[in-house]
């Protein structure tokens, strides 16, 4: 169990840390001051126009992708920050093809044009 204390501690110190930011707004939120206009859907007070349901851009999907790539890279190159001795074959192996996938979505974003500004 002891092997595990350095990961339960952290564990911890993170959860405080993402949930004290979510918690400290409460402290100083008043209800008093709440208009029924700023509970509405709308805050600019503007009636919505057109069709929630309107076809978008090839692009804005692309740049989401872009942004989501990122993410599970980091997460799952977590096991790569074991001793090289450790890993066997198979592991370093199988995230080489997980990089892989990533970076030929990456170069497919790229080629499409994604980050390009209009």
């Amino acid at each position: 169990m002891s092997e595990f204390s350095p990961i339960c501690i952290y564990l911890v110190i993170s959860s405080l840390v993402s949930l004290i930011p979510l918690g400290l707004p409460f402290l100083f939120s008043s209800n008093s001051s709440t208009y029924p206009e700023k509970l509405s859907a709308y805050e600019c007070g503007f009636d919505p126009s057109g069709d929630a349901r309107s076809r978008f851009d090839i692009r804005f999907y692309l740049v989401s992708i872009l942004f989501i790539i990122p993410d599970p890279e980091v997460t799952f190159s977590f096991p790569w920050a074991v001793p090289p001795n450790k890993i066997d074959p198979f592991g370093s192996w199988s995230m080489m093809a997980f990089l892989l996938i990533l970076t030929i979505g990456s170069l497919y974003e790229w080629k499409r044009g994604a980050s390009d500004r209009e």
